[in-house]
């Protein structure tokens, strides 16, 4: 027997969905859920704060093919 932790998802018509590592052999398996009294809540990320440089516009007639960035060898 083997436990595992993991988080799981479970949706409005009462489907649970999760991922178990990829060492488990496929087939059926007994299974015990223990579901916590509240939701696990995903932290919110905050916005990047990156900086931002404002080089101008590009230069006219400026082309990036990949003919013209790379040589005759495709690299």
């Amino acid at each position: 027997m083997k436990t595992i932790e993991t988080d799981a998802v479970v949706t409005v018509d009462g489907h649970l969905t999760l991922d178990i590592p990829v060492n488990a052999a496929p087939g059926q398996y007994r299974v015990l859920v223990v579901l916590e009294e509240q939701s696990i809540s995903k932290p919110e990320c905050p916005p990047l704060d990156l900086p931002v440089d404002d080089l101008g516009p590009w230069p006219e007639g400026l082309t990036l093919s990949r003919e013209e960035m790379y040589g005759d060898d495709g690299r």
